[in-house]
């Protein structure tokens, strides 16, 4: 496997951003191309749905290609549509949940292990993936964002439009509710 980025191997994002601005559709294909398993790889971590994520990633990229005259350059390509991913995805999962909430015979979230896990490790992170299902839509993610794709608080407040006080007690709740839950299954009072 190369060690190579996706931009040594064609075009850099600004050529192609510029190309695409100029009405070059296969510009902008190259941009897709380039940035599609990152952006369905966030949607998942946020929607927890295949469906949902493959929907929000699609979305993303039809809002990109339609915003692409106002896309300043002030950030990376990537970074400017990994926020609009992130807000696309929130919306599916916000979504998704009030669906849910409406259907009586929907049973909570299930934890499907990943292919390969096995042993304790992979006992722990079904345990993790179970109890972060039970938080709300925004605080998982912000708990995906913030654990999962290493992003800091004021990325995560510009990524879902939100105060970064907001991002910050969404972490707080979360942690403290991941907390309590581990300690009922547990035995132990929270």
């Amino acid at each position: 496997m190369s060690s190579e980025t996706p931009e040594a191997v064609g075009p850099a994002d600004t050529v192609l951003v510029d190309g695409a601005r100029h009405g070059d559709k296969q510009a902008f294909r190259l941009l897709v191309d380039r940035h599609r398993h990152h952006a369905y790889s966030l949607a998942l971590r946020i929607t927890r749905s295949p469906e949902d994520a493959e929907e929000a990633a699609q979305e993303a990229f039809v809002r990109a290609w339609m915003a692409l005259s106002r896309f300043r350059g002030e950030a990376a390509f990537g970074t400017w549509l990994h926020r609009i991913v992130a807000r696309r995805a929130l919306d599916h999962a916000l979504a998704r949940r009030r669906r849910e909430s409406r259907q009586t015979d929907v049973d909570a979230a299930r934890c499907v292990p990943a292919p390969g896990e096995a042993g304790r490790d992979g006992i722990l992170a079904r345990r993790i993936a179970r109890l972060t299902a039970q938080l709300s839509a925004p605080q998982h993610a912000v708990v995906a964002l913030f654990y999962g794709e290493s992003q800091p608080v004021a990325e995560i407040a510009r990524m879902l439009e939100i105060p970064e006080n907001t991002v910050k007690t969404h972490l707080r709740r979360a942690r403290r509710a991941l907390r309590a839950a581990w300690l009922r299954e547990e035995g132990a009072a929270p």
